[in-house]
């Protein structure tokens, strides 16, 4: 028996009631639907309300007995849905062995990083997640479970819009997905301290193809001439060879895995004012050395922020909005332009990053395309915040760019589509697996996408 949750996204907006049923693989098709249709809920990591269901029912997949299978002759890995990345790394690092990409938490499932297709530090080389994924098992509308993957000709197009597709072809039950070899537990990075946002694109323009990762943290705080100071990273997974020059006292145990994370935040009002980000992050860029070489942990690199348990709480109880666009390489100065407006509007916080993507991975709905990618939060509840991002997603649009829907929590139907120009094909294969729109979602609801 299920029981009515209230449930947010990972920003703590716009709450709904669901019936939450938690169930095993084999007992998925067993849900009931109802006028209000289902869908699967990983950690609750998106922004905003692509895992939650109004009215509707919310299904939790309970992960089997032996819920992850590695070959290590073919660097694979088999994987129920409901695992998450941070019980994967635990059993997979001390083995030698990366996920081909992870986002910036471990918090998430497996099923939850397919269906958002998610990206990371190093998309200019590795792409997304689901373009390492060889097959997946799926639970269609019918009750029936199949397998999927990118080769296959009968169900290539499934596929693509299940990559990416919020959880809105069926539900995700186990993937195939290769891996990534390593030697260590560690990364060998380069920081840069740099001054403003031109020498921040110069830098990445430059240098961002030598090293498989790279993201940079921007200030967006300060104005006038130091628009967009920012701390570059760039890295690769360190050898034995760089922990013998860098770290010698990291080679006793190099494959060790075994995070901790610090006291979580309790509930607080929001503390993200102006004066208090803007003392942040002067601190923030004042701490990190000008050059610097150093060997980080692989959660200190890749997942810093799980370090403090329920950060999202420092917005209080109004929560917080995490805006996430990608626009073309060609169109930097709709970049600088969104910048400036972030700048004087004020009410950015501490956490806002720039990449490069790098070529789009097939999936129809998959958010990355080669550009400038810049993400940052916002505080909910601010007075003039909808027609402020309203313009903001029409200067994206406009320049040939989109939102990502994992994060979003804000955006209209016309906007998404001129984003996703593939919207009408990723509906007519949806429905055609799915023509009483069994999977819903607030999100597909709010976007159109049913």
């Amino acid at each position: 028996m299920g029981h009515q949750e209230l449930l947010t996204g990972w920003g703590r907006t716009s709450a709904t009631s669901a019936t939450v049923e938690s169930v095993g693989a084999d007992d998925v098709a067993q849900v009931a639907s109802g006028q209000r249709g289902a869908i699967a809920r990983g950690l609750g990591r998106a922004y905003g309300d692509p895992a939650q269901n109004g009215g509707g029912a919310v299904i939790r997949v309970q992960p089997s007995a032996n819920p992850v299978w590695i070959d290590t002759v073919e660097s694979t890995a088999t994987v129920d849905a409901g695992v998450s990345f941070d019980e994967l790394l635990r059993r997979i690092v001390p083995h030698g062995f990366f996920v081909p990409v992870t986002p910036g938490t471990r918090f998430i499932t497996v099923g939850g990083a397919i269906a958002s297709d998610v990206h990371g530090k190093g998309h200019h080389r590795d792409l997304t997640f689901g373009h390492h994924v060889l097959s997946l098992d799926i639970v269609l509308a019918d009750g029936s479970e199949r397998t999927i993957g990118p080769d296959a000709d009968a169900d290539a197009e499934l596929y693509w819009a299940t990559i990416g597709g919020m959880g809105l072809t069926g539900v995700i039950t186990r993937a195939t997905f290769r891996l990534l070899r390593i030697e260590t537990n560690r990364c060998l990075v380069e920081t840069q301290r740099l001054p403003d946002l031109e020498a921040l694109i110069a830098a990445m323009s430059d240098g961002d193809a030598d090293h498989r990762y790279s993201v940079a943290w921007v200030d967006l705080a300060t104005k006038g001439s130091t628009v967009g100071r920012s701390i570059l990273e760039r890295g690769d997974h360190a050898t034995l060879d760089d922990l013998a020059e860098h770290a010698p006292k990291a080679l006793r145990n190099p494959l060790a895995f075994a995070p901790g994370s610090l006291a979580s935040v309790p509930p607080v009002p929001n503390v993200m004012n102006r004066l208090a980000v803007r003392t942040f992050n002067e601190l923030w860029f004042r701490k990190a050395p000008k050059q610097h070489i150093g060997t980080p942990t692989l959660t200190g690199f890749f997942h810093p922020l799980d370090g403090v348990g329920d950060w999202n709480r420092f917005y209080g109880t109004s929560g917080f909005l995490q805006y996430q666009f990608v626009v073309p390489f060609d169109a930097i100065d709709t970049l600088r332009e969104i910048v400036d407006r972030v700048v004087a509007n004020g009410n950015a916080s501490v956490i806002s990053v720039l990449k490069r993507f790098g070529a789009e991975s097939g999936g129809f709905l998959s958010f990355p395309k080669p550009g400038w990618t810049l993400t940052f939060d916002l505080a909910a509840g601010v007075p003039g915040l909808g027609p402020f991002l309203a313009e903001l997603d029409q200067l994206v649009v406009n320049a040939g760019g989109r939102h990502y829907l994992a994060k979003d929590a804000h955006t209209t139907p016309d906007i998404i589509r001129a984003g996703y120009p593939r919207l009408d094909a990723w509906k007519a294969i949806r429905r055609s697996v799915d023509p009483d729109g069994r999977w819903a979602s607030d999100q597909a609801r709010r976007l159109d996408l049913l």
